[in-house]
């Protein structure tokens, strides 16, 4: 890992969503987790690894809470959200030179788990084989198809959870995106853009407890995660 050489990296981090099911009076990236706000969390993940470079945030026109964080002050660069996830990632990349940084990161905002380690991991399995990859967790729970009743159950062998971060070749992910949309492609992340544009897209096996906050339960687990951490 130490010998490895990487190429310039840029990081998104896509935040202009307002969390409905978190239930709060506020974006679920603002509530507040061990006196740091979830977002800060997942920036400082990001900023602790010094293979990444600079990080380009994507909020809401309307965001009322960055400016009265600390982040406001840091050298994050702020970019305008869109209408869906893969908007908002599109329009980061609009401002990121893909010969400057040929490759770029993006994290989810509600992710502030992530651990260094399989960051690294994933830099190093997609640098070295020069595809683009996910960090993801295997399916443990038998999983079931339908909606008020069971119409079948699924074969969980090669299911995965997909996971942030995801890593990309920039000028395959700003093309695959913008081709998506032109196109009316509904993506839900970028592994998405890239699978429907036929480009290879890797597993990284990722640490289970990178969980993304959703849901009023999920802060609490996170607490307990964070704690876990620490000792």
């Amino acid at each position: 890992m130490t010998d490895t050489v990487y190429p310039a990296i840029a990081c998104i981090i896509p935040a202009a969503g307002i969390g409905q099911r978190m239930q709060a009076g506020k974006p679920k990236q603002y509530l507040s987790l061990q006196g740091k706000t979830i977002l800060e969390h997942s920036v400082a993940r990001l900023a602790a690894i010094p293979s990444l470079g600079p990080i380009w945030l994507v909020l809401a026109a309307d965001d009322a809470y960055f400016d009265a964080t600390p982040l406001a002050q840091s050298t994050v660069t702020r970019v305008k959200g869109g209408a869906e996830r893969m908007h908002s990632v599109l329009n980061a990349l609009h401002f990121i030179d893909e010969h400057q940084y040929p490759w770029v990161l993006v994290h989810d905002a509600a992710r502030p788990l992530v651990r260094q380690s399989d960051i690294s991991l994933l830099l190093q399995r997609c640098i070295d084989t020069g595809h683009g990859g996910i960090l993801a967790c295997r399916v443990r729970d038998t999983m079931k198809r339908g909606e008020r009743y069971v119409s079948e159950t699924v074969d969980r062998e090669h299911l995965w959870h997909a996971l942030t971060p995801q890593l990309f070749p920039t000028a395959l992910l700003k093309a695959a995106l913008r081709d998506a949309i032109s196109q009316g492609i509904a993506v839900t992340d970028e592994a998405s853009a890239m699978e429907w544009a036929r480009h290879t897209v890797l597993l990284v096996e990722g640490r289970s407890d990178n969980i993304k906050i959703t849901q009023p339960t999920d802060l609490a687990l996170a607490a307990f995660y964070l704690e876990q951490m620490a000792e």
